[in-house]
């Protein structure tokens, strides 16, 4: 049986401000910005290439304080054309960074290893690896 993790709810305090940085600076399509009311939006957002959606919303979203969510992890075949994107959408970023060694001989001294960190507008973490055996 596979088991697919399909969406991560990522807490934020303004919602436009937010849609616009992950559809317009990250590049993430928009799958459906829904209200019901004044009370309750969910904004379902999708990196390209991915299975797995984040959702900002309130009032049918769980309570999260905003900028609480660390550890997000995005992957790419290319880290160095990441970054490049990145910077070219104004999205303040780290440089490229080494973090540890691979066990074995890749093609690329990046691969598994090559990070880039980003936050979102409220301070929610986020990190790119480049594993360029999913590309």
């Amino acid at each position: 049986m596979n088991w697919t993790l399909e969406v991560v709810v990522v807490p934020v305090t303004d919602l436009d401000r937010a849609k616009q940085f992950y559809a317009d600076r990250l590049g993430f399509h928009v799958d459906h910005d829904t209200s019901f009311g004044d009370d309750v939006r969910i904004i379902q957002l999708t990196p390209p290439g991915s299975g797995c959606s984040v959702v900002i919303g309130k009032g049918a979203v769980p309570e999260m304080a905003p900028g609480s969510l660390r550890g997000l992890q995005l992957v790419v075949p290319d880290i160095r054309k990441a970054h490049a994107e990145l910077v070219e959408r104004g999205v303040e970023c780290s440089e490229v960074q080494t973090l540890g060694q691979n066990p074995y001989p890749v093609a690329d001294p990046l691969d598994n290893v090559g990070f880039v960190f980003f936050s979102d507008p409220d301070g929610n973490g986020w990190a790119v690896q480049q594993i360029s055996t999913r590309g």
